[in-house]
């Protein structure tokens, strides 16, 4: 399993986290989400790698920005 960090602006609180959580989420071969608002990070843990324009993508659809930390 490898993680990978990314960081996400616009975050506040747990509705933003799990907005966030539950995209990611639905990426293929994501396994782990962890989130927080209070750090403005977003890590997530694969068997496989992920591509990180979908992660990327997922954050916008949540209606936040992220960038590969």
């Amino acid at each position: 399993m490898s993680s990978i960090e990314y960081t996400v602006t616009g975050m506040t609180c747990e509705h933003c986290e799990r907005a966030v959580s539950e995209e990611v989420g639905r990426i293929e071969g994501v396994a782990v989400v962890d989130v927080s608002a209070n750090r403005g990070t977003l890590v997530i843990t694969s068997a496989q790698p992920v591509d990180d324009a979908q992660v990327l993508a997922a954050v916008d659809e949540a209606g936040y920005s992220a960038v590969r930390a």
